[in-house]
Order: structure tokens, then C-alpha cells, then sequence
């Protein structure tokens, strides 16, 4: 179960909740998944409450969540539920509440993601970079996750407020997401959806710490032990998740891609569609040519290298990738700006994840007048002949009205994000201009969207 932002995100930012482009939700073809037999939504069962917990004292019996803690303003929205600011009313501290409705949880195997996630953030160590589960309640109507506060933002976003960004910032980074993936593995758990949004900084300091704050793809393993589900996020699955046979080397292949982006801004495998992505992971030709590689060290590059290896066998562990030279001199590496490109392309690569998040969101959430315009814009923007669709020539127009300076190979690879969402915003600018009521262009949406899943669906059970 994703983290539906346990944290504070910039009031422009929409939360990182069904931005998962393939949730674990996606990862059970409808066919195969069983009804919750509990779900308020059942046509044949009556409504009863459903235990999403195990192992706690009966429902009347334990402490209500509002006993502890005052919920607040809300903080952020995701597909199965909402979070809150949170604060305990002894202490005033503040924190976060993830409140999972529990109407949301359809399946059997949403149940058993809920639990899941549970599990490991409260079987994990303590550790500086990765947020702390406080809490769980349950009561009839949600689950609820008391958890650490983050409100210092998202990475990309500090990158490029800095406006001075080097290999060294990079290398320091890089040292953050493998010690938490050291952490995951020697505590035998699998991330499997490591990306940049899934880290944010826990304050506005300058040396706040950088934590990881999503668990909600995350599965217990045992060594030898190797899994076929196909989750995570497209550009960062390593070739034997699609191949459906990994262990926990995916983890090292996805912080490869992590580094690969932070040192120039975008992806290593990217193309117009997401199929195209997964041909692309699969064929493994890495771009070390173009700005700004030829102004990166050498060491740095060996090291990507050697964490996007294909064979997961020849792969670097994560201590192995921390006891790098690269890492292990981080400190002495180019204090040098990687150039305004980077910058540039890293502030791009976020505007545009966030605008993939704001379609998704509203696939099955409410959305405020105020949220719908900047959907409504965002496409006016771009749709210059007013079509109801986004070409790549008025994407290419619509990214220079905003001031971008992207090339033609990075507008190319945004354009998969518009081609895949960008036809779900049409259907809310539709359904506003004809006056629609938020019922219609909802289940609008839920329809165009479930058949862009099945289509992505059908993509990733290709064979290879």
C-alpha cells in the first residue's frame, strides 16, 4: 500500500499516491484476484467491519486514534486514502496520519498489502534515513498509520533551488538511498520501488536528512528466495523484473537509475511508450556520450555501470556499491556544477512526473475546483487547436511557452507521460465546459483509465 504522502509536499505538488504507474494493484490481473468478502460494496455480503489488522485486541476494546492525537489539515490525497497533519496532544509534536478507508480496500490482496506495509516499517530498524511508523489504529472506517513528518520537500525540488548542483551533491545522494537499501537487505526485505519521489527531506534545513518514505511495494525475502510480480515504476525496473524472476539485485539496478538521473537529468531507458521503456531496459544500451558525461569521472560512471549490470549476478551488492571508490572519496569528488542542462532537465523530469500524478489522482478521488484548473490549464496549455488531444509538436510548443530549454530527446521521452494522461485531463476539461456534474466526469475517468491499465497490463506480460 502506497505511502499517500506521509509527508509534506509544496502546495503545488500533488501527492505521490497512485502515481505509482504500476501499483501493486496492477500487479494481479482482475481475473486472477479475489473479492474482499467484507467490502461495504459487496453486492451479496451486508456490511460488516473487516479486521485489516492482525494481532490486535478487538476493535471496542483498544484506544481510538483521537484519544492520542488531533488530526489536522489535510496533507496529502492517494487512491486509498487521505493524510493529515497530525498532533499528539501531550506533547504537541507533529506528525502524520495515513488514514486508509477502508471502503477502498476491494480485494483480498489489498487487504494483504495494508499488512504487509505495516509489517516491515514496523520490523525495520530505526534508521536516519528512513521515516518512522509511530502508530496504528483501526476502527470501522479507516486504518490509520501515525507516522514521522516530512515537510523539507522533494528531492528534484531542492536540486534545483539550490541552483548549484555538482557530482559531490550527487555522490551524497547516491550514499543516503544505498544506505537504506543495505538496511532493507540485511533486514530481508526488497524495496521494489525505489525512484526519487519516494524520498523527501524531513525538514527545510540545509542538512536535513533525506528519508525514505514509501514501503507500500515493499516484500519480505529469504535468501535464494525469487519473485515474478511485475511491480515498480517503468523506468527504474531492472530487466529481470520484467523477465518475472528477481531477488533483491532489483534494488541495486533501481538506484543505479537513480544515480544515472541525478547526474544528468534523464532516465538511461526511456521512449514514447511504456512498452517501448520495457524493450528498451531489456536491450541495455546505456548513453554515456552526451552533456554532461563527458564532464563526469570516470569512477562515477564505473559505478553506474556496474549497478545497472543486466546479469543480476555479476551486480554489486549494496555494500559493494557503498565501498566504491566513488563513494567511499565522496567527499573529494567534482565540486564542479553539472550546468544549467541538468538543472534544467531534472526540474522538467519533475514538472512532469507531477503533472502524470495530478491525471492519476483523479482517477478515483475527489477533486477541488482549485485542483481541477490546474489539470484544466496545464492541457488548454498545450492544446493549441483545441482537439482534445496533445500532439508532439504542441508539447514541444507548450514546454517553451514555460520557459523550458529541454532537446529533442528529452521532449521525446516526456512525451510517453502526456500520450498515456494526458486524455484523462480532456475528459475533466470536457465534462467542466459542458457543466457536468463531478459524478459523470469521475466515472469517466475510471473507465478510460482501467483501460489504459489493461493495456499496460498487456504490455508487461509480453515475452521476452
Amino acid at each position: 500500500m502506497g505511502n499517500c504522502n506521509a509527508c509534506v509536499r509544496p502546495e503545488n505538488s500533488p501527492p505521490d499516491s497512485s502515481s505509482k504507474t504500476h501499483r501493486n494493484r496492477q500487479k494481479h490481473k482482475t481475473h486472477d484476484r479475489k473479492s474482499n468478502p467484507y467490502s461495504i460494496e459487496d453486492p451479496i455480503r451486508s456490511p460488516a467491519p473487516i479486521r485489516v489488522l492482525k494481532d490486535f485486541v478487538p476493535l471496542n476494546h483498544r484506544a481510538r486514534i483521537g484519544d492520542k492525537y488531533v488530526l489536522g489539515r489535510e496533507l496529502g490525497r492517494g487512491e486509498f486514502g487521505i493524510t493529515y497533519l497530525c498532533t499528539d496532544r501531550e506533547n504537541k509534536e507533529n506528525l502524520a496520519c495515513k488514514s486508509i478507508s477502508k471502503r477502498k480496500l476491494r480485494t483480498a490482496v489489498d487487504i494483504e498489502d495494508v499488512r504487509r506495509e505495516v509489517q516491515i516499517m514496523s520490523s525495520l530498524p530505526d534508521h536516519p534515513n528512513v521515516v518512522k511508523l509511530r502508530a496504528t489504529y483501526e476502527d470501522n472506517e479507516n486504518v490509520h498509520l501515525v507516522m514521522e513528518l516530512c515537510e523539507g520537500g522533494e528531492l528534484f525540488d531542492r536540486i534545483v533551488a539550490r541552483g548549484h548542483y555538482t557530482e559531490r551533491a550527487a555522490a551524497a545522494v547516491a550514499r543516503t538511498v544505498m544506505e537504506v537499501v543495505k538496511m532493507c537487505h540485511e533486514n530481508g526485505v526488497i524495496h521494489r520501488d525505489l525512484k526519487p519521489e519516494n524520498f523527501l527531506f524531513a525538514n527545510k534545513k540545509e542538512q536535513s536528512p533525506l528519508k525514505a518514505i514509501d514501503f507500500g511495494l515493499s516484500v519480505f525475502f529469504k535468501p535464494g528466495e525469487r519473485f515474478s510480480e511485475i511491480v515498480g515504476s517503468p523506468y527504474y525496473m531492472a530487466p529481470e523484473v520484467l523477465r518475472r524472476n528477481y531477488g533483491p539485485e532489483v534494488d541495486i539496478w533501481s538506484a543505479g537509475v537513480i544515480l544515472y538521473i541525478l547526474l544528468c537529468g534523464v532516465p538511461p531507458f526511456w521512449a514514447e511508450t511504456e512498452q517501448g521503456v520495457a524493450l528498451a531496459i531489456l536491450r541495455g544500451n546505456i548513453d554515456f556520450k552526451r552533456e554532461p558525461w563527458p564532464q563526469v569521472s570516470q569512477s562515477a560512471i564505473s559505478l553506474i555501470r556496474q549497478m545497472l549490470e543486466p546479469d543480476p549476478k555479476k551486480r554489486l551488492t549494496a555494500q559493494q556499491v557503498l565501498e566504491h571508490s566513488w563513494l567511499q572519496n565522496a567527499k573529494k569528488a567534482p565540486n564542479v556544477p553539472l550546468g544549467d542542462i541538468v538543472r534544467t532537465r531534472l526540474k522538467q523530469f519533475s514538472v512532469m512526473n507531477r503533472f502524470k500524478k495530478k491525471a492519476l489522482r483523479v482517477i478515483a478521488e475527489h477533486l477541488s475546483v482549485k485542483e481541477v484548473e490546474v489539470i484544466r490549464d496545464m492541457f488548454t496549455l498545450m492544446d493549441t487547436d483545441c482537439n482534445g488531444k496533445v500532439t508532439y509538436e504542441e508539447l514541444k510548443a507548450g514546454l517553451r511557452k514555460v520557459g523550458s530549454q529541454l532537446a529533442e530527446p528529452e521532449i521525446k521521452m516526456l512525451m510517453e507521460v502526456v500520450l498515456m494522461k494526458v486524455q484523462i485531463v480532456a475528459l475533466v476539461t470536457s465534462s467542466l465546459k459542458k457543466g457536468q456534474n463531478e459524478k459523470f466526469y469521475t466515472q469517466g475517468l475510471q473507465k478510460h483509465t482501467i483501460q489504459l491499465q489493461d493495456n499496460f497490463s498487456r504490455q508487461k506480460s509480453m515475452k521476452t
